[in-house]
């Protein structure tokens, strides 16, 4: 199995795009159909959708996404984040939360 989409719906849509373009995804508008305009970035082969909300549903707070990044630091300091990263087996990582309230755990590229 591999993983080639993930869509996340929000209410804060242009929130979200600062927020994953500060990680690196370089978004389009795109529209399919009758569907609603939304924002999609190609990241290798892995595609981030990100749509508005429909019929005031809540966003899912509870999905956790993982993201390599280049240089952590930087990255903290660009989001506003004071969290400090932390060696862990994997590699230096820290936890962010999206505008959305998802956390997200940023691992430095090794």
């Amino acid at each position: 199995m591999k993983v080639n989409l993930i869509v996340l719906r929000t209410p804060k849509l242009e929130d979200m795009k600062s927020f994953y373009s500060v990680l690196g995804a370089q978004f389009q508008i795109e529209r399919h159909g009758n569907g609603p305009e939304h924002y999609a970035a190609n990241l290798g082969d892995l595609v981030l959708e990100l749509y508005p909300v429909l019929d005031g549903a809540m966003p899912d707070a509870g999905l956790r996404l993982g993201l390599e990044v280049e240089n952590i630091g930087e990255t903290l300091r660009s989001l506003g984040e004071s969290a400090a990263p932390r060696q862990t087996q994997w590699g230096l990582r820290a936890l962010v939360r999206d505008p959305d309230g998802r956390t997200v755990e940023l691992l430095q590229s090794q």
